[in-house]
């Protein structure tokens, strides 16, 4: 029996959604109002909600992690959230538009978007790191795991080789950039679901290979639609990139053979999996909707 994804994946984001909404909570009771604001803005609007879910997910298979597994899927959650409002800032991008709403830094100003942005940034690691005693040794390796994945070899150094002025149009340039931009998080997200049930090292090392491959897949998807969707469709300005004079995988490969990419690193993907999914279920699911999606 084929597993139904569009009647699973509403639930799991409705289950992301109040845990977000649990920790910004939190948060505001000891943040300025105007800053919370500004964070709640940006974080409770909704998306696909990919990163939480494959960590909540992994955990899932596994026998669950408890709150450990719902405080990583916030963790990397805001570390996503604080990408996005920096990336639309009009020194990076310079986008209106996000999910369909005006961007951060376009309600609140720049000075107080950048702040936000801060903020998530660093209270991911404080949900991340606070726990009971018996959980601190894998709770330092997630926030260790989660560290790496944004920082200067993974997201953040993804974005400068993705703004750099001598960006190579090849291949193997846009390979590197989006492992580490988009990637690095994806792959962490699917490894810290791994840590918080207490998984194997197989099932460590399965969810690293996973991730990888859906990482540049998701990706590889974005810069198709980016070529080939509306705005309207996507909730944010389509072709910015090709604007902007960016290198898309369309642009250097080509459209076809963007989309045969990616389903090549979907069928890896799928296959790494099994060690921890079996019989295919979700994991096996999403990394199709990664690249079958239509925003």
């Amino acid at each position: 029996m084929t597993f139904d994804l569009s009647s699973w994946l509403p639930t799991a984001q409705a289950r992301v959604e109040r845990l977000l909404a649990d920790r910004m909570q939190v948060i505001a009771l000891r943040t300025p109002e105007r800053l919370a604001e500004s964070m709640r803005y940006s974080l409770l609007d909704g998306g696909k909600r990919l990163r939480p879910v494959l960590c909540l997910a992994f955990a899932d298979a596994l026998g669950g992690g408890g709150t450990m597994a719902e405080d990583g899927a916030c963790a990397v959650e805001c570390i996503h959230t604080y990408s996005l409002i920096h990336d639309d800032l009009p020194s990076m991008d310079d986008d209106d538009l996000r999910r369909g709403r005006p961007t951060n830094h376009k309600v609140y100003g720049e000075a107080l978007a950048i702040l936000a942005g801060d903020a998530l940034s660093t209270d991911a690691f404080s949900i991340l790191s606070s726990g009971p005693d018996a959980e601190s040794t894998a709770r330092a390796r997630m926030t260790a795991t989660l560290a790496l994945a944004a920082g200067a070899g993974g997201m953040v150094g993804g974005q400068v080789l993705d703004i750099a002025d001598d960006r190579a149009a090849t291949k193997d340039y846009l390979v590197r950039l989006h492992r580490m931009k988009t990637g690095a998080l994806i792959k962490a997200a699917c490894r810290l679901g791994v840590l918080a049930a207490g998984g194997s090292a197989a099932a460590l090392e399965a969810a690293e290979r996973y991730g990888e491959d859906l990482g540049l897949a998701f990706q590889i998807a974005d810069d198709v639609l980016d070529a080939t969707s509306s705005a309207d469709a996507l909730g944010k300005p389509a072709g910015a990139d090709a604007a902007a004079g960016r290198f898309t995988f369309p642009a250097v490969v080509g459209l076809e053979a963007s989309r045969q990419l990616a389903h090549e690193l979907v069928a890896r993907a799928k296959d790494s999996v099994r060690v921890v999914e079996p019989i295919a279920g979700p994991l096996a699911a999403l990394a199709e909707y990664s690249v079958e999606r239509t925003r």
